[in-house]
This record gives structure tokens, C-alpha cells and sequence, in this order.
């Protein structure tokens, strides 16, 4: 199904109407200021709809300013670069936090209320990780076995298979 738009636009009824250019804002703005004509008769010049021409009138007195204001969808973050910068230097001075223990500073320090995922997408931003690194001296502590012994690799024999 296609219909005519404004100035004998031609496009499908599913697509969604593009916004004026940030220019045309600008012209119409600019002449309104000089006083060339009212809003409807400059909307009749431009070939605009009148209801437009009052909605950005009123949209420069609320902004201050011709062109559109963008729009940023989604959830605003509850975590700034200060804040980002005070989890760096807690993860810095001591390097063991887990995240419950950032999840609770976090909430005491920085009066920030955040879920362990949340923390976890703050921690992978910051580029932060959470394994022990490959170049950390293994621990002197012996690891146990499945059945719970402690392994005796290095004070046993060396392996006849290898032999």
C-alpha cells in the first residue's frame, strides 16, 4: 500500500515519516524571527503543517535551540566516570574483591543499588578481570585430590610411563 506524504512524498504506509532536516528548522525559525509572516503563513511557504511550525516555536523556547534534540533511548546508567574511577582504585588496592563485596561498597560508599549482574557488566566495562592471571606464581598450598588426599606428586618417584 503506498500513499502521497507532504510535497508529494511517495512511500509505504509501513514506514515510519522521516523528520524535517535540522535546516528547514533553522529557515523557518530565522524567518519567523525577521517577522516575514505568522507561523501559518509560513508554514504555507514552506510546506509544512501549521501544528509543526507551533511545535518547534514552543520546542526553541523550552530547549534554546533550532535543532532537534536528540533522543537517547534506553535506561540512563546509575554508574558515572567518577564512580567507574572509585571501583578502579578499590579493585586496585586490593585485588581479591569479589563481587558481592564491590556490590556492598558500592552501595555504602557510593549510594548506588546495583544487582551482581549489574556489577558483573561494570567490572567487564571496566575491562576489569575476575580469573586469576596466567603469570601469578601458582599457590604454595598443595591441591587435593578427588578422593580428598593431599597429592604427593613432587615427593614421589618420576612416571614409568614417560620412561
Amino acid at each position: 500500500m503506498m500513499y502521497s506524504g507532504v510535497a508529494g512524498e511517495v512511500r509505504d504506509a509501513w514506514s515510519m515519516a522521516k523528520p524535517y532536516d535540522d535546516d528547514l528548522r533553522r529557515k523557518f525559525l530565522a524567518a519567523y524571527d525577521r517577522g516575514e509572516g505568522s507561523i501559518p503563513t509560513l508554514s504555507a511557504r514552506f510546506g509544512v503543517s501549521v501544528p509543526w511550525g507551533w511545535k518547534i516555536s514552543a520546542a526553541r523556547k523550552r530547549s534554546g535551540q533550532a535543532e532537534r534534540v536528540r533522543h537517547h533511548p534506553g535506561r540512563k546508567r546509575k554508574v558515572d566516570a567518577a564512580v567507574e574511577r572509585q571501583v578502579l582504585s578499590w579493585v586496585q588496592e586490593r585485588t581479591d574483591l569479589t563481587l558481592e563485596q564491590l556490590q556492598v561498597k558500592l552501595h555504602e560508599q557510593a549510594a548506588i543499588s546495583l544487582c551482581l549482574s549489574a556489577v558483573w557488566l561494570l567490572v567487564r566495562r571496566l575491562g576489569l578481570r575476575l580469573k586469576k592471571s596466567r603469570s601469578t606464581p601458582p599457590s604454595a598450598t598443595p591441591k587435593t585430590i578427588k578422593s580428598g588426599a593431599r597429592s604427593s606428586l613432587s615427593a614421589s618417584a618420576p612416571s614409568r610411563r614417560n620412561a
